[in-house]
């Protein structure tokens, strides 16, 4: 009766839990590919976090324990202490992925930029997860390391036009 009675009034079907950042788990290229049991095996291992508006989700230097998922909100990536916003981003984006590999001291800090509510995907459990079901591990830690790789050919790339850009513009200086 409660079904008729939510369909009849307007408040449709309910989703079940976790099916939102399920969709988003399979639009994020890290566990691109991962079969439904695979991805509530990832589903399992996230913490859910809330932050309000301007609060700080990490700060640049501080180790990096893991990345995180936009679940709602948004979230402002700032170089310190210039607090130069690098990227804005909103639901269904990720960051701080480096931190799934190694503890080195973030390259920047997180903010929210409105309430967020975002999942961490730590270190420890990706590690734990790789002795659980080491192919699943594997699948996960071979497409960190393809993102990575790619975002460091494309920022090589970024650097060698700017040094291009500023040697250009220093051989007009001297021709002045």
């Amino acid at each position: 009766m409660n079904g008729i009675r939510s369909r009849l009034f307007g408040r449709g079907r309910q989703e079940e839990p976790g099916k939102k950042i399920r969709e988003i788990l399979k639009s994020i290229p890290i566990f691109d590919g991962l079969s439904k049991r695979e991805l509530t095996s990832v589903e399992r291992i996230l913490h859910e976090r809330h932050y309000q508006t301007d609060e700080i989700i990490f700060r640049q230097e501080e180790p990096g324990m893991g990345m995180y998922i936009i679940e709602s909100g948004t979230v402002g990536i700032v170089s310190e202490p210039a607090s130069m916003q690098f990227s804005e981003l909103h639901v269904g984006d990720f960051f701080g992925e480096l931190a799934l590999l190694d503890e080195a001291p973030r390259s920047a800090t997180a903010v929210a930029k409105s309430p967020c509510r975002v999942f961490g995907f730590f270190q420890p459990d990706l590690f734990s997860l790789v002795e659980r079901d080491p192919r699943l591990g594997v699948k996960i830690v071979l497409r960190l390391a393809q993102i990575i790789g790619s975002r460091l050919r494309r920022a090589n790339e970024q650097a060698l036009t700017l040094v291009e850009e500023l040697r250009q513009l220093k051989q007009s200086g001297e021709k002045r």
